[in-house]
């Protein structure tokens, strides 16, 4: 089993910057995908970016060029750097992980363990 715990959200402004981290722990980090997915209230559950343990990373189209996904497997914890935060990323923030799948998942059924979840509210 791997055991996810996501940190770091919280309520900024438009235009500012927040950094996700999530902590992993129960199975070799390395050997794993990493995904952040977000859910706004309302509408459902979307995947942000996603990255492997070689590097190679996915984005959504919303999330090119302001996120940055990264991870660090020394320690065991994964990143989702957000900047230019807008209104329409307010959202609950969740880290999944993934094993075993070719290529960098984007489906959420690709993910077998989720974290609880980080709320982000931006307000205009």
């Amino acid at each position: 089993q791997v055991q996810l715990v996501e940190s770091g959200g919280g309520m900024v402004q438009a235009g500012d910057s927040l950094r996700l981290s999530c902590a992993a722990s129960g199975r070799t980090f390395s050997l794993y995908a990493l995904g952040w997915f977000r859910q706004a209230p309302g509408k459902q559950r979307e995947l942000v970016a996603a990255i492997v343990s070689s590097g190679s990373t996915n984005y959504a189209d919303f999330a090119k060029g302001r996120f940055t996904i990264s991870r660090d497997n020394a320690k065991n914890t994964g990143y989702l750097q957000m900047n230019s935060l807008r209104p329409e990323d307010t959202a609950i923030y969740y880290c999944a992980s993934s094993f075993g799948r070719v290529g960098v998942p984007r489906r959420q059924i690709d993910y077998d363990y989720w974290g609880q979840g980080t709320q982000v509210t931006v307000s205009s």
